[in-house]
C-alpha cells in the first residue's frame, strides 16, 4: 500500500472511530441529560453536522437533498427531541452544498490582501473537496432579486446599499479595459497533468500556468466582442508578495494617466481556500454540462479608515455585472464579497478585484470558468456602450 493510500485509510479509520463514539455519546446525553442542551454538546464535538445527518439517516434512511421532511419523518422528528435538535445542521448541510463534514464556509476564507496565505503543499488530488458558493437569505448576505452581497466590512449595512451607488463607467474610443494582477503569481492544482514550477505551494512565475493565463483569456474574448484591452503581465507579487498592490496601484495610475479612455479596471486573482484539516476547497459550477470554476468578485470600501468617497459606486457597478451573471448562469458567480480594504479601486469607479476559481481548481477549469464570465460580462459591457 502506498503512503497515499495509507494516509486516506488512516484519515477514514479516525473519522469513523470518532463518528461511532460521538452517536454513541450522543444517545447517553438523550438517555441522562437535559435535552434543551444537546445543540451545545453537538457543537463541542466539532462535527456538528455530520452527527446531526448520520443520526437522522440512522432512523429515517436517506434525507432529501433539500432537507426539508414530509410524512412520516416530519411526524417522528418532531416527536423525538434529539432528531429535532439536529435538523437545523442537517438542512445547512444540504442545501447549496456549501458545506460538508468538517468544512468552513468559503465566504469566511476569501484570500486575504496583504498577508500571504501559507498553503500547505499536498499530493495533488488528496484531500481536494468540491463545493459550490450559494449566497443564502440568513442574515449573512444582503440580497435583492438573485444578487447576494456578503458584508465583510465594518459598517453595518442593509440591501439598500446595493441600490445606493451610479454605474459611472461611459466607454468609448480608444482602450476601455484595464487588466491587472496584484498577485500574478497565483497558480492553481496540478493534479489533471498540468504542471508547472513552483515558486511557493500553488504558485509559479511561469505565467502560461497562473492567473495571467487566466487574465490573458479574458482579454481575448473582451477583444472578440471589439473592446480594446490592455493586458499588464506584470508580477507584481514576485519576488515580495508585501506591498503587491502598492506596486500594482503605481502601474493603474500610469496607464490611467496614458490612457485617460480606460473606464474599467479588473484585478484577477485567484482565491485561497484550505481548511483547518488541511481539504482544499475547490470551487466549481455546473454549466451546460462542463464544470468549470466560480468565479468571484471583490469589491473594497472605506471600512478600513482609508479614504474612498465613492466606493459605492464601484459595489453598483459590481452588482449590475452580477445581476446578468445570475441571469445567464446556475451557479458560475459566487456572492460578491464587500471588504474594508480598497483594493485600488480608489482609482476608478469601474475597478473590481476578479477571483476565478481558487488554487483547488485546475487550470483548465479557471479557464473555462473564466471564459464563460468574460463573455457575459462583454455583453453588459456592449449594453451599457450603447446607452451611453
Amino acid at each position: 500500500m502506498s503512503a497515499q493510500e495509507k494516509k486516506r485509510v488512516g484519515r477514514a479509520l479516525r473519522r469513523g472511530v470518532a463518528l461511532g463514539l460521538g452517536l454513541v455519546g450522543l444517545w447517553g446525553i438523550s438517555l441522562t441529560a437535559d435535552l434543551s442542551g444537546l445543540k451545545d454538546a453537538l457543537a463541542s464535538l466539532g462535527q456538528e453536522p455530520a452527527l446531526a445527518v448520520a443520526l437522522m439517516e440512522s432512523q429515517l434512511g436517506a434525507l432529501p437533498e433539500d432537507g426539508e421532511l414530509t410524512g412520516w419523518g416530519r411526524l417522528l422528528v418532531d416527536h423525538t427531541p434529539l432528531l429535532l435538535a439536529g435538523e437545523e445542521e442537517v438542512r445547512t448541510l444540504r442545501l447549496g452544498q456549501t458545506q460538508q463534514e468538517g468544512e468552513e464556509d468559503p465566504m469566511e476564507q476569501d484570500g486575504e490582501d496583504e498577508e500571504q496565505p501559507q498553503l500547505t503543499p499536498s499530493d495533488q488530488s488528496e484531500g481536494i473537496v468540491e463545493m459550490t458558493g450559494a449566497g443564502t437569505k440568513d442574515g449573512k448576505y444582503l440580497y435583492e432579486g438573485e444578487v447576494y452581497v456578503y458584508n465583510r466590512t465594518s459598517f453595518d449595512l442593509d440591501s439598500s446599499v446595493l441600490r445606493a451607488g451610479t454605474v459611472d463607467v461611459d466607454l468609448g474610443e480608444g482602450p476601455q479595459i484595464l487588466i491587472v494582477h496584484s498577485h500574478g503569481s497565483e497558480a492553481y492544482s496540478q493534479y489533471d497533468g498540468d504542471t508547472y514550477e513552483e515558486s511557493d505551494p500553488y504558485r509559479t512565475t511561469d505565467c502560461t500556468h497562473n492567473v495571467v493565463k487566466v487574465g490573458e483569456e479574458i482579454a481575448t474574448v473582451f477583444r472578440a466582442h471589439g473592446f480594446q484591452v490592455i493586458h499588464d503581465t506584470t508580477l507584481f507579487d514576485y519576488p515580495s508578495y508585501n506591498e503587491a498592490y502598492d506596486r500594482s496601484q503605481a502601474a493603474v495610475e500610469q496607464w490611467l494617466e496614458e490612457y485617460p479612455t480606460i473606464q474599467v479596471v479588473l484585478d484577477v486573482h485567484r482565491d485561497a481556500l484550505e481548511g483547518s484539516d488541511g481539504e482544499i476547497y475547490k470551487m466549481v459550477s455546473q454549466e451546460a454540462g462542463e464544470k468549470v470554476a466560480q468565479v468571484m468578485l471583490v469589491v473594497g470600501s472605506s471600512g478600513g479608515g482609508a479614504e474612498f468617497p465613492r466606493w459605492k459606486d464601484n459595489l453598483a457597478f459590481a452588482v449590475l455585472l452580477q445581476r446578468n451573471l445570475v441571469k445567464g448562469y446556475e451557479s458560475l458567480a459566487r456572492p460578491i464579497v464587500l471588504r474594508n480594504s480598497r483594493y485600488n479601486q480608489q482609482l476608478l469607479p469601474g475597478s473590481v478585484l476578479v477571483e476565478v476559481g481558487g488554487h483547488g481548481n485546475t487550470l483548465t477549469e479557471a479557464i473555462a470558468g473564466a471564459r464563460l464570465w468574460a463573455d457575459n460580462v462583454a455583453r453588459t459591457l456592449l449594453e451599457l456602450k450603447a446607452d451611453g
